[in-house]
């Protein structure tokens, strides 16, 4: 067992982060789907993404059709994950995986039909030799407490990790890197209910981009920020001209001369940091730049876009208010109290100061401040709030993986294939404490 090699796999509902234990970054990052252009017959499985953009490299993806194997965050297609897994393996990681173990990551509360389904494709399918299953809370909590060796989380062993990725939003209190399942709240709200309404704004105010799964995502990750003062924001975005310092407008890509679409004005994109509605310095320069910016553009880029306004804020804003969205569920802070209440009393103190943020969702610039300023109203006025986001919350679950696979006790922690054939799924599951 020693000598074999231990795959991490941060097996998201958007993207899977893939690489070998002990390893500080996953070898190769990848959509989690199969896409089809609409200048393509067949199902093609995306370019893995490069780790230092997050964008993948050039393939015309407008009005490309998507399947997915996870929706909801959880398992719906066996068999078009395992095309993705074995794409992966074969193709992009060049692993045998009848001589490496398996770290595999997944979300809490997977229905026991989930689990077996994924035991069989790791077991039966690809022979692994061993398996360990993880959940996001606990790799997020070890990661960050190897971070900091001398900190509050390593002396208190316990954090409460928000993990706001691709398909939902988890509050979860962990204990000496067990999450307490109890303490678990969670939010049917992530990244692709965000892209979705993203796209109806933009269809019913400007332009159809309904099937512009994969371009709007860009728009979202590029252009939308978490307001911080919602109500000053919106009068911002009423002014006309340059005094609407939050417009910004995206070209679509042509087919012809480029495939993917760009903000129109980088500079743009940044304005809404001038602070208070006097940023009237800053208004005058890009004023200026975009005559020059126009010159410098050999295309014709008028007819092909669209502006964003108050959408670039609304969009990220159902995280902290999903009633907008006519969902009957209460927002991030609400969903952090209702998770520390449920700990035990001498926790709570603790837990608010050890908050930490991961997850895709979580990148929207002012996202930790304004959770914090939502959070301290309704926490007692004795304890203190303290937010971390990670270094990189895309990449912090699986780096706790990696930290995890290189441990010397890992081993004994798998459940091995032999004791899978002997014993089936269900008793194999007892040892991951789920």
């Amino acid at each position: 067992m020693s000598t074999t090699t231990v795959v991490v796999l941060d097996n998201g509902g958007g993207l899977i982060k893939a690489g070998f234990g002990g390893e500080r970054d996953p070898s190769v990052i990848l959509p989690n789907c199969l896409y089809k252009p609409l200048t393509s017959k067949k199902w093609l499985h995306p370019n893995p993404l490069n780790t230092t953009t997050t964008t993948t490299t050039e393939q015309d993806l407008t009005s490309a059709s998507v399947r997915r194997p996870i929706d909801r965050g959880y398992l719906i297609n066996p068999d078009l994950q395992r095309d993705i897994w074995s794409h992966l393996f074969t193709s992009i990681l060049h692993i045998n995986p009848s001589q490496s173990s398996l770290l595999l990551t997944e979300p809490l509360f997977t229905l026991p039909s989930i689990q077996h389904s994924i035991d069989e494709i790791v077991f039966e399918d690809f022979n692994f030799t061993s398996l360990y299953i993880a959940d996001s809370p606990s790799l997020v909590h070890l990661y960050e407490t190897s971070r900091r060796p001398d900190g509050l989380l390593s002396k208190a062993q316990c954090s409460l990790v928000v993990d706001s990725g691709f398909s939902f939003t988890h509050a979860s209190p962990v204990f000496q890197n067990f999450t307490l399942n109890y303490g678990v709240k969670r939010i049917d709200l992530g990244g692709k209910a965000l892209t979705n309404y993203l796209k109806e704004l933009i269809s019913f105010r400007s332009v159809n981009v309904m099937d512009e799964t994969f371009i709007i995502d860009d728009v979202k990750e590029n252009l939308c920020f978490v307001s911080v003062d919602v109500a000053r924001h919106l009068n911002v975005a009423r002014k006309i001209g340059n005094e609407n310092v939050l417009k910004c407008t995206y070209v679509l890509p042509d087919g012809v001369n480029y495939t993917k679409g760009f903000v129109k004005y980088p500079e743009q994109a940044t304005r809404y940091l001038v602070d208070g509605d006097d940023g009237g310095g800053d208004r005058e320069m890009i004023a200026q730049q975009q005559p020059q910016d126009n010159r410098q553009k050999l295309v014709d880029l008028t007819k092909n876009e669209f502006d964003l306004t108050n959408e670039r804020f609304l969009v990220p804003e159902m995280i902290f208010r999903p009633a907008d969205l006519g969902m009957n569920q209460a927002g991030l802070p609400e969903c952090i109290i209702r998770a520390v209440n449920a700990c035990h009393p001498h926790l709570h103190p603790v837990l608010y100061e050890s908050i930490i943020l991961t997850g895709g969702s979580t990148l929207f610039p002012h996202f930790a401040e304004r959770l914090e300023k939502e959070l301290r109203p309704l926490v007692p006025d004795d304890y203190h709030v303290k937010i971390t986001t990670q270094e990189d919350p895309l990449l912090g679950v699986w780096r706790g993986g990696s930290l995890l696979a290189s441990s010397p006790d890992f081993d004994a922690m798998c459940v091995t294939k032999a004791e899978y054939e002997e014993l089936g799924s269900a008793r194999c599951r007892k040892r991951f404490f789920h």
